[in-house]
C-alpha cells in the first residue's frame, strides 16, 4: 500500500498510543447499564451499544473490530467524556439479518442507547435500519458495510466507504490484466448484488457467467464447475471469507485454474487458513486503504501490532473511528440523547473545522468552549467527511495473493 504523502497541517502533538494500552478481553468489554436498562449506565459512564460479528462467516471482521474498539475505549476512557468514561454494550449479529435485528432491538428498547455501532453486513446493517433505527432519534453508524444501499438511506452513516469503488477498480483492473471476458459469482445478498450491479455497469469486457449464491454451503462444487465451463479465464467472486475458502478448495480439488478477483470480503485468515497452501496465489482484490504514513494511523498500528501481534487491518481503523467519533459526538452534544448527537456527529468530521488526529486533541477544543464545527477529526482510517447521504471519503488498496499471502501492490485513489 502506497504512503499518504499530505502534509498534516495544524497537527499538535500527537497522545502516543503505546504498549501502555490495557485492552480488556471481549467479555469484559460489554458495558453494563443501570437496572432499568437505561443506556446512561451508572452516572460515571455514557453507554452506547454496537452490533459486531462475533460468530458466522463475517468473524474475521468481528475480531479485529472488537480489538480496535478496545484500543479506542482505553484511549478516550484515559483523557475522558465530559468527566465520564464510555461504556460500550456488544451484542453479536453472527453475521445474520435476523440476529442483527434482534440485537438492536434490544439495545435500543432494552439498553435506551442513544447511538448504535452496526453493523458488518451490509444486509445485517440496512435491516436494522429499516426495522428499529428508522423513525426514531438513535444515530446508526456502520463499521463495516460497503453496500451500495445504504447511500439511499442518509440517516444511515457508515464509516467505510461505499462498494461502487470497489466495483470500479476491479472492473479497470480485470481489463488492463488483458482480460477482456470474465466469470462472475456473487452472494445472493444486498452488498453481493449491488457490487455485481456496480461492477456490472463499470465493465467494458463480456461477462460470459454470473450468478448468485447462497451463504454458508458445504459445497460450491457445482458453482465453480459452471464457472470452468464458461471458458473464461479470469473469475470474480464477490462473496465472503468462509464461502470464498470453500469454493477455492472445490477449485483445486477438480484442477480448476483461473486468475481470480475479489472484493475487501474475500481477505481474511479464514480464507488462508482454509484452503491449500498456493491455491489462490496471483490473486488480486480491492479493498479500502488505511492512510499509511499519516502519523496517526501508525501509532494505531502500532499499538495494534504491539498489543495483538498482528497488523491491523482497515476495517479494524474503521471500527476505532466509529468508536472516537462515538465519543466525540457525546462531548460536542448539549445532552446524551440520539436527537442531540444526530445534530453533531456530521459535524465533528467536517472539512471546515481545524485539523485533529487524536480524539484528545479534538477533545481539547470542544472542552475550551469549541462548537462541533470548530474541529475536523481527521481518523485514523483518514479523513472522514460523511457527505448528505452518510458516506465518507475513501480510497483503495490492491492486494495479491504470493506464496498463500496478501501484500499490497498499489494505491488507488477512490
Amino acid at each position: 500500500m502506497a504512503d499518504d504523502d499530505t502534509p498534516l497541517q495544524n497537527r499538535r502533538d500527537v497522545l502516543t498510543f503505546g504498549s501502555a494500552l490495557g485492552v480488556a478481553a471481549l467479555a469484559g468489554c460489554v458495558g453494563t447499564t443501570d437496572e432499568e436498562g437505561d443506556g446512561n449506565g451508572d452516572s460515571d459512564t455514557y453507554t452506547i451499544g454496537m452490533i459486531d460479528s462475533l460468530s458466522g462467516s463475517l468473524a474475521d471482521f468481528g475480531e479485529r473490530n472488537q480489538r480496535a474498539k478496545d484500543l479506542a475505549i482505553d484511549h478516550i476512557n484515559e483523557i475522558g467524556v465530559k468527566d465520564r468514561d464510555l461504556d460500550i454494550i456488544v451484542e453479536d449479529s453472527e453475521g445474520d439479518v435476523q440476529q442483527g435485528v434482534s440485537a438492536a432491538q434490544k439495545l435500543v428498547n432494552q439498553n435506551s442507547v442513544p447511538f448504535v455501532i452496526g453493523a458488518v453486513g451490509s444486509g445485517v446493517s440496512v435491516s436494522i435500519y429499516e426495522s428499529v433505527i428508522q423513525g426514531t432519534d438513535v444515530v446508526q453508524l456502520s463499521q463495516n458495510s460497503t453496500g451500495l444501499s445504504l447511500t439511499d438511506h442518509p440517516g444511515l452513516l457508515r464509516m467505510s466507504p461505499s462498494g461502487r469503488t470497489q466495483s470500479i477498480a476491479l472492473a479497470d483492473i480485470i481489463s488492463e490484466d488483458g482480460y477482456d471476458e470474465v466469470a462472475v459469482t456473487y452472494n445472493n445478498d444486498e452488498f453481493g448484488e449491488s457490487l455485481f450491479d456496480a461492477f456490472e455497469d463499470a465493465y467494458e469486457g463480456d461477462i460470459v457467467y454470473d450468478s448468485a449464491h447462497d451463504g454458508e454451503q458445504a459445497s460450491y462444487t457445482s458453482l465453480v464447475s459452471e464457472m470452468n465451463n464458461s471458458g473464461a479465464e479470469a473469475w470474480l467472486c464477490i462473496t465472503y471469507q468462509q464461502e470464498f475458502a470453500t469454493m477455492v478448495t472445490n477449485m483445486y480439488e477438480n484442477g480448476y485454474e483461473a486468475q481470480l478477483y475479489g472484493a475487501d470480503s474475500n481477505r481474511g485468515d479464514t480464507v488462508l487458513e482454509g484452503t491449500p497452501e498456493g491455491s489462490m496465489d496471483g490473486m488480486k482484490l480491492v479493498e479500502p486503504a488505511a492512510p499509511k504514513g499519516q502519523e496517526n494511523y501508525e501509532e494505531f498500528a502500532a499499538a495494534f501490532e504491539d498489543e495483538y501481534d498482528e497488523a491491523p487491518t482497515a476495517w479494524s481503523a474503521f471500527a476505532y473511528d466509529c468508536v472516537v467519533t462515538a465519543a466525540l459526538s457525546i462531548q460536542a452534544a448539549d445532552e446524551f440523547t440520539g436527537e442531540a448527537l444526530g445534530d453533531v456527529v456530521r459535524d465533528v468530521t467536517r472539512p471546515e473545522g481545524e485539523k485533529v488526529f487524536t480524539y484528545e486533541e479534538a477533545r481539547e477544543i470542544l472542552a475550551d468552549g469549541g462548537s462541533p464545527a470548530d474541529i475536523n477529526y481527521q481518523g485514523v482510517s483518514g479523513p472522514i467527511d460523511f457527505d448528505e447521504n452518510g458516506d465518507p471519503r475513501g480510497s483503495l488498496v490492491v492486494m495479491e495473493v504470493q506464496d498463500h499471502d496478501y501484500v499490497s501492490i498499489e494505491f488507488r485513489e477512490s
